[in-house]
Order: C-alpha cells, then sequence, then structure tokens
C-alpha cells in the first residue's frame, strides 16, 4: 500500500489521510544566487495541513489500479489503513511513512509531519554571467521615432560633451566678474 500511496503522492502532488491529515508537495521558484553568478534551480517541498483530511476520488481509482483490485475493495484497503495509521500516531511517538517522512503528536497532542529528507528534482545550478555586447546594434523607439544603439549612444555622448560646456559657464561668468572687479577698483583708486 504505501509504495503506490507514495506514487501517487509524487505524480497528484497531495495525499489526504483521514483522520491525520494532507501531505502536500510543493514547489519552490527558481532563485537567483547573484554572488555565486548562477541561478539555482526550482524545488520541490513537503507541506502538511491538518485541517483537511478528505481524499480525492482518484486516489481510489489509482489504488485499485496499483492492485489490480476493484474500486470498493481499493476503498476499503485505504481506510483500514488510514485507520491503522492512525491508531499508530494516537499510540506511538513516532510513526513513518516510508521514503515521505514521520507523523509524530507534540506536547498540544496536535499532528505534525517531518520530512526525511529534501525530494530531489535532479536540477542543476545554471550558471548566469553578465554579457556586454558594446558593438551590437539593434532597432530601438524613443517617444515615436524609430533609431538605433549607436545613433543613440553617440547622441548621448554629444549631449555628455554638451553638458559638459554648460555646466562650465558660472566659471565664465566668475572670471568676467573678477576683471570688472579689478578694472573697478582701479578706476576707483585713480579718483
Amino acid at each position: 500500500m504505501i509504495p503506490a500511496l507514495n506514487n501517487y503522492l509524487h505524480q497528484h502532488h497531495r495525499l489526504s489521510i483521514p483522520g491525520i491529515g494532507t501531505i502536500y508537495i510543493e514547489r519552490t521558484p527558481a532563485r537567483s544566487d547573484f554572488t555565486n553568478r548562477q541561478i539555482l534551480p526550482p524545488g520541490l517541498h513537503y507541506r502538511f495541513d491538518r485541517v483537511f483530511d478528505t481524499p480525492d476520488k482518484q486516489l481510489f481509482a489509482f489504488i485499485a489500479r496499483e492492485n489490480n483490485v476493484a474500486d470498493y475493495e481499493a476503498i476499503r484497503m485505504y481506510n483500514d489503513w488510514a485507520a491503522d495509521l492512525s491508531a499508530k500516531v494516537k499510540i506511538e511517538e513516532d510513526t513513518q511513512l516510508d521514503g515521505i517522512g514521520l507523523l509524530r503528536r507534540n506536547g498540544n497532542g496536535d499532528i505534525i509531519f517531518e520530512a526525511l529528507a529534501p525530494i530531489d528534482a535532479y536540477l542543476t545550478a545554471v550558471s548566469a554571467n553578465r554579457i556586454l555586447r558594446t558593438n551590437s546594434s539593434h532597432n530601438m523607439l524613443v517617444g515615436d521615432r524609430e533609431t538605433t544603439t549607436l545613433e543613440m549612444s553617440g547622441y548621448l555622448n554629444e549631449s555628455d560633451k554638451s553638458n559638459n560646456a554648460r555646466s562650465n559657464w558660472w566659471i565664465y561668468a566668475l572670471i568676467i566678474g573678477a576683471l570688472g572687479l579689478i578694472v573697478l577698483f582701479l578706476y576707483l583708486y585713480k579718483n
């Protein structure tokens, strides 16, 4: 029974056990690791929910197919297994679900689930090096005008040079003002 339930859990990403709860397999998205310049793969992890414990009809059909029995026989087998498991969890401290994890009661009497090991997704990290293409050109839309990246970089470089000339206007004004003050001082000194 356990191998069939383990297969069902990994194929349908949920296994509801009456009187105990539901074990889910959830996907974590890929993450970027900037320090090591790589993108970490998506992963899978178990999540346990004590509230929802009603099994799907698909589960019974799956068990019937796996064990080559009728649907009503699969329902009976599963309910017997779930009742035995629930009784074990109430009596014993740890009840192991082979290949999945442990079910146990905490100090409050609530059932908790501990995964044995993370689920192997058999995916590896991917290198994520930055690629800079300085001499490549492609079309781009600036406002309502279509230009190329080379034209825009040339335009931006020209505007930087003109901004430097515009930003130095106060130096010229200061020099002219200083010359004006010197001329005024000399004029007032002679008179």
